[in-house]
């Protein structure tokens, strides 16, 4: 008969520390990681991390009250409160764990309920850390010196992994992704013996390739999940609701016929306008997205036109010319178009060793929507260009009459055309001066909550000026 193994995490007690970090956005899928693996969760915030991450998101995964205040009297038990929680705990997790909070640990400072819970804890309770924060902090020498501290305290430290950093920046610093993190509370509980050393993290290094061929769905529904992490985040302190207004978005390519089977098109996958028609939806808009061809299934509630060509594309905007609030031209049209197509195919036999083709330019549809917009209309447009030529763009997206412009680099990496993340930069229009605001790399979904956050602004601002 065969038995599984029972996971070390089953039945335990783990609190979550969470500090002021970009990278606090994983922490309710640790929390949620934790919980399926038969483990109860607490889950406590220094001052700042509420700033990135939601207490009421976590307070749900974890189904127990998130400690922000030593005073809190959600929290209490009887007085000294953090005491019993640290008595209750297995193990303590403190992921992220920023530079601030590195150096309260190593220095024993009880300055927020999460410093205040790890001194609490008994010795024999193990203490793990993941630190966060950009490469030049990490490489700071009070950095190391804190870190060594932890270390000959007892403190298990997880390795920060390489990447691209909040900053834009690539190097040490990356929170590992929350499998990784859980992996090692899972071996500690086991009581396999764990070190920062270099063997272990060769080992989370081989978990993170392990986690690329994890199958799809899962990816998906975690993207999801921290989409959901993020809007909550949002919503408490934004006015998102675009009901009754109506948002038109244009996705994906154009195919321009250059006989009845070859086309000129590009690599759009078309994600980022359905995220963002997804999105407009889920505020309460009408949305009218028209869409090129694209692989993917059509959102629900939507109004969905498809079409294949640039002038079909526009064609399609202007049935609606006056109708909407918001245009969001996600789409990548073609520039240039044939200027005849031929009617039949093209036989390799007939065409010799080279081939001539006269090139004309496709209608310019972001153009004509920066024409008819109202007043109190918002244009949204988007270009791809090199990283170190965003303000090219910016530029060009202005001259066209756009509100509000989308800039993401297609050589910079979780950026450009069939990715499910982007790297965004939004520019916004005022007196024709250009507000800029850079993103970390995030999901599409989220990036859509941020261009609809600037998008709903202005258009509130218009409608109540």
């Amino acid at each position: 008969m065969f038995f599984q193994p029972m996971d070390p995490l089953s039945g335990k007690h783990i609190l979550v520390g969470i500090s002021g970090s970009i990278a606090a956005y994983k922490a309710p899928l640790i929390v949620r990681q934790l919980r399926q693996a038969g483990a109860t969760v607490r889950v406590a915030l220094t001052p700042s991390a509420h700033h990135f991450v939601s207490p009421l998101v976590l307070g749900n995964l974890a189904g127990e009250p998130v400690a922000q205040d030593m005073f809190d009297d959600t929290v209490q038990e009887g007085g000294s409160w953090h005491i019993h929680w640290a008595h209750w705990a297995d193990a303590m997790l403190i992921a992220p764990c920023s530079a601030h909070l590195l150096a309260s640990l190593a220095h024993g400072l009880c300055d927020s309920v999460v410093a205040c819970l790890a001194c609490a804890l008994p010795r024999s309770t193990p203490l793990l850390i993941a630190p966060a924060m950009d490469t030049t902090m990490w490489e700071h020498p009070a950095t190391r010196r804190n870190v060594e501290q932890l270390r000959a305290d007892g403190a298990i430290i997880i390795p920060p992994e390489e990447g691209e950093l909040a900053s834009g920046m690539w190097g040490i610093g990356r929170l590992p992704e929350p499998d990784t993190l859980v992996a090692w509370v899972r071996r500690v509980l086991s009581g396999e013996h764990v070190s920062s050393s270099s063997s272990v993290a060769q080992r989370s290094i081989e978990e993170v390739l392990q986690r690329s061929s994890r199958p799809l769905q899962e990816t998906i529904e975690a993207d999801r999940l921290t989409a959901e992490i993020e809007l909550a985040r949002l919503k408490a302190t934004n006015n998102l609701s675009l009901e009754n207004a109506t948002v038109l978005v244009t996705a994906g390519p154009t195919r321009e016929a250059l006989d009845a089977v070859r086309f000129l098109s590009n690599r759009s996958s078309g994600k980022m306008g359905y995220a963002l028609a997804e999105a407009a939806r889920d505020r309460k808009a009408r949305v009218i997205l028209i869409s090129g061809p694209v692989a993917i299934p059509p959102p629900q509630g939507v109004t969905v036109i498809y079409v294949e060509s640039a002038q079909q594309m526009l064609e399609a905007v202007q049935r609606y010319d006056g109708q909407w609030d918001i245009a969001i031209a996600a789409a990548a049209v073609a520039d240039f178009m044939p200027a005849a197509a031929y009617q039949g195919k093209l036989k390799r036999s007939e065409l010799g060793q080279s081939i001539t083709l006269e090139l004309i330019r496709t209608p310019d549809i972001l153009a004509h929507l920066g024409k008819v917009k109202s007043p109190h209309a918002v244009v949204v447009g988007f270009a791809l260009e090199q990283h170190d030529q965003l303000d090219d763009g910016i530029e060009k997206l202005r001259r066209r009459g756009c509100d509000i412009a989308v800039l993401n680099a297609f050589d910079a990496p979780n950026s450009g055309f069939e990715s499910d993340h982007n790297t965004i930069t939004v520019a916004t229009f005022d007196n024709g001066t250009a507000q800029q605001y850079s993103y970390a790399p995030a999901p599409k979904r989220i990036c859509a909550e941020y261009i609809l956050n600037h998008a709903v602004a202005i258009l509130h601002q218009r409608r109540s000026g």
